[in-house]
Order: C-alpha cells, then sequence, then structure tokens
C-alpha cells in the first residue's frame, strides 16, 4: 500500500501548530506499519530527521506552497500529477489541504475553521483562498478527521458535511513535557523573570490568541495587587497587528511584561513547568494544545470558557470569558491562592490522561486503515 502525505509543513527549526500535530503522528504511524510506503511531499528541501524510517520516499515538488496563488499550483497540478505517478492509495493532508482534481481516495484534517468566524483577523488574499477553498475540501475530502468535538460541529454546520465521516482525534503533547523541582523553577525564573514569578502565554502571537486583552487584563491585575509577578509572552512576533501593539504600549506595567521569542521544546517545557499558572485565553480555537502541555507538568491553567477550549479542560482550569477583560483579571487573582493552584493540579493530573500523540497517532491510523480497506473491498469488486 502506498499512502503520499502532505508534509510540506514539517519545517527544520520551525514547528508550529500543526506542524507539530503534523511531525508527532506521522513518526508514529511510519515506526508502527513498516509494512506500508510512505511518499512525504514536501516543497523544499526536508530535514533528513523527518524521513523517520526506510519505508518513507520524500519527494520535493514544485512551486513551493508558501502563497494562495502558489497553492494552487501545488495542489492542483503538482500534488495531483504525483499521485498518479506512483498510482497511490491513499493521500493524506495533515492541514486539510487536498488535490480537487485528484481522483485518487483522500483524507483531510481539519483543525478549526477560524477563519469563517473572524474573518477581520486575515490578510484579504489567505481569506479568499480559505472561503473559496476550504468548503471545496471538506466535500471532496472521503474522510476527515479533526481535533475535538467542537471542531467536528463547526464543520457539519458551516459546510454542510454528512458527520459520520468526521472522525474526532484528541492532540496530544510532546513527552518532554513533565513536571520540574524548585531548583529548576528557580533556575528558569532567574532566567527570564527576574527571579519573579510569572504567568505564562504561549502560541503564535495571532489576532485570535486575544494578547491585546490580556495585556490590558494583566495591567488590570497588576493595579489591584502589589506584587512583583511578570508575564512571560513565547512565540514570534508574527502577527504584531496594530490593536495587539496599541494595547501593550498602553500599559502602565509594560515594564513587567517579557517576550521570549520562539522557544525549542526542552526550553518551552521548562518555561511552561516554572510558570505561576498558563494563561491561554484565545476566543477560538479547534483544541489547545498548551492546554495539555500545562496539565502535564503540574501547571495551573487559566483558559476561555468558548470554542474547543472548556472541551478540552474539563473542571481542570479556570474558564475565563475572553472578551472581558475584568474575568480575566479576577482569574489570575484566584490563582494566587494555593488552596486553588493545588485543587486545579490534582484535576489536571487526572485530566491529562485522555491526551497523547500515541492515541492521536492510533486514530489517524484507524481511519486510514479503514479508507483502505474499503478501498480493497471495492477493488475485489471489479471484473
Amino acid at each position: 500500500m502506498k499512502i503520499a502525505v502532505n508534509t510540506r509543513l514539517l519545517l527544520k527549526d520551525k514547528l508550529e501548530g500543526i506542524g507539530w500535530v503534523t511531525y508527532e503522528c506521522l513518526r508514529r504511524m511510519v515506526l508502527s506499519h513498516p509494512e506500508v510506503e510512505f511518499h512525504f511531499i514536501f516543497d523544499r528541501e526536508p530535514d533528513p530527521k523527518f524521513i523517520f524510517a526506510d519505508n518513507v520516499k520524500p519527494v520535493v515538488l514544485f512551486p513551493p506552497a508558501r502563497h494562495p496563488f502558489l497553492y494552487i499550483a501545488f495542489f492542483e497540478f503538482a500534488v495531483k500529477r504525483y499521485l498518479r505517478k506512483i498510482k497511490a492509495d491513499l493521500y493524506l493532508s495533515p492541514d486539510a489541504y487536498l488535490s480537487l482534481r485528484s481522483k485518487t481516495k483522500q483524507i483531510a484534517v481539519f483543525h478549526d475553521l477560524n477563519f469563517e468566524h473572524f474573518p477581520q483577523d486575515f490578510p484579504k488574499i489567505h481569506l479568499w483562498h480559505y472561503k473559496k477553498f476550504f468548503p471545496k475540501y471538506a466535500k471532496k475530502a472521503d474522510k476527515i478527521i479533526t481535533v475535538s468535538e467542537f471542531s467536528k460541529k463547526d464543520i457539519c454546520e458551516c459546510y454542510g458535511v454528512n458527520p459520520d465521516k468526521i472522525y474526532v482525534a484528541y492532540n496530544g503533547a510532546n513527552e518532554i513535557f513533565t513536571p520540574v523541582n524548585e531548583d529548576v523553577k528557580e533556575e528558569i525564573r532567574n532566567k527570564y523573570s527576574d527571579g519573579k514569578p510569572y504567568f505564562m502565554f504561549v502560541g503564535s502571537l495571532h489576532p485570535r490568541k486575544n494578547l491585546a486583552r490580556l495585556f490590558t487584563s494583566f495591567d488590570l491585575f497588576k493595579k489591584r495587587n502589589n506584587n512583583d509577578i511578570k508575564l512571560v509572552i513565547v512565540g514570534s512576533k508574527r502577527w504584531w497587528t496594530e490593536p495587539i501593539k496599541n494595547a501593550y504600549e498602553a500599559m502602565t506595567f509594560k515594564d513587567d511584561v517579557i517576550f521570549t521569542g520562539r522557544l525549542s521544546a526542552e526550553e518551552l517545557h521548562l518555561v511552561t513547568a516554572s510558570a505561576l499558572a498558563s494563561v491561554y485565553v484565545s476566543y477560538f480555537e479547534g483544541f489547545g494544545i498548551p492546554i495539555v502541555e500545562a496539565f502535564k507538568c503540574d501547571t495551573p491553567v487559566i483558559t476561555s470558557n468558548v470554542t474547543s477550549m472548556p472541551e478540552v479542560a474539563a473542571d481542570a482550569a479556570l474558564l475565563v470569558d475572553p472578551f472581558k477583560e475584568e474575568s480575566i483579571a479576577e482569574a489570575m487573582e484566584k490563582i494566587l491562592d494555593e488552596e486553588v493552584r493545588n485543587d486545579l493540579i490534582e484535576k489536571g493530573r487526572i485530566r491529562r490522561q485522555d491526551f497523547s500523540w500515541d492515541k492521536a497517532a492510533e486514530a489517524w491510523w484507524r481511519v486510514c486503515n479503514e479508507e483502505l480497506g474499503m478501498i480493497c473491498r471495492d477493488a475485489s469488486m471489479l471484473p
């Protein structure tokens, strides 16, 4: 059997979000199924570490798919030709980009439909592409994998997709995320927050991550509480928009906000495990991996009461209204109570058992295997 996979987001030293999901699930699938020939489709020369085993056949197709018009050339022409050339039995796309003109059976992994609900957060050219093609991808896919029950419901409602062809596979968190001792916590605080306790946020600084309200909420918290707590922001400023910049510049306590930029997985683990709490108050998420990472580190979580986040956090986090700074600031105040923190840590230890990359990869494989089985049955019925 030949499974072709869209691996364009496996980028050396630049794994984020969907890239990490792709890495974790594909690595396990490849190693668990040496009988399958996996064709990894890149749009630039891959890092050798992404060629997980001898049953992976990498190929680089042209042009690099980094712009909406190039997406069309890449997926509708280059990928289509390659699938036909190798006679692929199945095409799996971890970022949901399919080849609409290909006759190969296809599985799309949808993570969220943020652009359908908050179009103002996206550049016009990207928004045009998402709204034109993603409904087509949803209908074209023989099966869809998504990351939460919320996202499944959203796909069904937005695109009229039959729920029977959508399968939920929760994300996991890297095994490196574990609790650390007090000596390590002190070392990390000295390195990043002048030795002071800190709240942390991790993620791309995209508008939906709600940084503007997080800054205002932290300022409100600091004005009410005479303390030395810092706010550590982990992530690149690629989406540093005017509203985010203005909210930051308007802060009274902006000197207590620390920007680390992108961190390695090892360093992110240490920063997460040493935090007073993880504050993840996006207003739209398909899942929310940082919630699980914090659970695995015994770090309390403050997160939003909308979209997928209550589903992921359950009762193991303080849930807030992400559109109300008062709600976020109150949760920061509550987290100062040691009894509250300890209760959340205990609940997080229970909740984290529901999430692992092993479970996610097994779920992905079950969907692929089911589709492969259908292909085999269809072939056996041919004259």
